[in-house]
């Protein structure tokens, strides 16, 4: 690593800061747009069942496919577009201007008399989630000191894993209310107002307004979100007009010798974390857990959502002490490990006595494991691997390959498993873990403490 870099780094440092207490508000607003990302996966979890006998489509199960991974397919779309906005008008109004797919996505699926209007609500909302999913660790990485980056990043995580829990939570009321699912969408609204508003007085990033040539913002922000006035040699000011010196790269250059080996560990991390079989177990914990003559499968899987919104705050706390790779390779080696004894328990007779209790803890480990590592590391590196010539297009084609994936699972995994066998489906879920394992051994450099300068140097020469 390049001594002066960090020297200069440390001149911007917490030590010389105010607290860390000052950012928090604004990467509390940002939140909100992951805690829609976490609600809208989730609020199908309970409800399908319902949305579809009221729909008129209680038997099939490619509408019902298509319901869950609508979603998924606007969320492809905005991931990228969410890197067009971050990279024009920068990630504040970004995210401002996603509040309205959020808002007017999520009030559509509240009215919706048929399938058609129920889709196209799901897709608008999930134009809105992959904004989000781009746009909002992004903006975390950019406003945050180097020392807490990695508990501020993991605050997304944190927030989508709520959203989950909240959404499940909001599904108990189902059994006695069968329409009750239409005020579950309601309910969305009232966070994508909060998102609109709260922006209106959030700082834009002092990198993106340095590299845009407004210095005189870029001071009001650092001041804004460090509570100091813009030091004499600012870090962030002097790569940022470094940086503007060359142009932003084209979705080309992201192919290209100097940049494809970096991109190729940001997209395939989360392709990783998507066949390790996690959104399988958000949309559909509630159908496996009945199958497993589990009572209450919504009061099963609102357990597992608090397991995993535990997982990912005690993720925050590690992951700037244990670093993320560690963190990476744990969390895999646990989800594989776990997704195998679900599939022994769902498939040998002689656990058949203790399936139902077994399909609980294994699903409540594996969602553990996924929090602490699988779930909050990839998006926190996206922000930070890539150089700021890339990061948003990088950042947005990464996203892409991820919400592909999910729509994918979401599509097909109920015909899956009607083909297959849950058990089968779940063992192929532990080799992908087991697969990742070794790919993280050997194409993750760590990056806790490091500048996001000097994470881009070492992982282009490692990988």
């Amino acid at each position: 690593m390049a001594r002066a870099d960090d020297d200069m780094e440390e001149s911007f440092a917490l030590k010389k800061s105010v607290p860390p207490s000052s950012v928090l508000p604004f990467v509390g607003v940002a939140c909100l747009g992951a805690l829609l990302f976490g609600y809208h996966l989730g609020v199908v979890n309970a409800s399908l069942e319902y949305i579809a006998a009221e729909l008129g489509f209680p038997f099939s199960l490619v509408l019902q496919g298509w319901v869950v991974s609508s979603t998924l397919a606007g969320a492809a779309v905005g991931s990228f577009t969410g890197g067009a906005l971050a990279d024009k008008l920068g990630c504040r109004r970004g995210l401002q201007m996603n509040a309205l797919p959020l808002f007017f996505g999520t009030l559509l699926s509240g009215t919706s008399n048929g399938v058609e209007s129920m889709v196209v609500g799901r897709v608008l909302a999930g134009v809105g989630i992959g904004i989000s999913s781009s746009v909002v660790p992004l903006y975390i990485s950019e406003i945050s000191p180097k020392e807490i980056r990695g508990a501020l990043g993991s605050a997304n995580q944190v927030s989508i894993n709520v959203g989950i829990l909240l959404a499940i939570i909001a599904g108990l009321p189902l059994a006695d209310n069968p329409a009750w699912w239409r005020t579950m969408f309601y309910l969305a609204t009232i966070p994508a107002v909060l998102l609109f508003v709260g922006m209106v007085y959030s700082p834009e990033s002092p990198r993106w307004l340095y590299k845009q040539g407004k210095t005189a913002e870029g001071e009001a922000a650092e001041r804004q979100l460090w509570g100091r006035l813009k030091l004499e040699e600012s870090f962030i000011a002097t790569k940022a007009t470094n940086s503007s010196v060359e142009e932003d790269a084209t979705w080309r250059d992201l192919f290209g010798k100097r940049y494809r080996k970096v991109v190729g560990v940001g997209a395939s991390l989360f392709l990783l974390q998507q066949f390790s079989g996690i959104n399988a177990v958000v949309y559909y914990s509630t159908q496996v857990f009945q199958s497993a003559d589990i009572s209450s499968g919504v009061a099963a899987s609102a357990l597992v959502a608090a397991a995993n919104v535990i997982g990912a705050v005690v993720a925050s706390y590690l992951m700037d002490k244990q670093g993320r790779k560690k963190l990476l390779m744990t969390s895999f080696s646990g989800m594989g490990a776990s997704m195998l004894v679900l599939s022994l328990c769902l498939s040998w007779h002689a656990l058949e006595a203790f399936s139902g209790i077994l399909s609980v803890l294994g699903t409540i480990t594996y969602v553990v494991a996924f929090s602490l590592g699988a779930g909050p590391v990839p998006a926190l590196l996206l922000a930070e691997i890539f150089a700021s010539r890339i990061r948003p297009k990088a950042i947005a084609l990464s996203l892409g390959v991820h919400w592909v994936c999910n729509f994918l699972i979401g599509l097909v995994f109920l015909s899956v498993v009607q083909y297959v066998g849950v058990s089968t489906v779940y063992l192929g879920f532990a080799a992908v873990s087991a697969a990742a394992v070794f790919y993280v051994a050997n194409n993750v450099v760590e990056t806790k403490g490091c500048s996001l300068e000097e994470i881009e140097r070492e992982l282009s020469s490692a990988v």
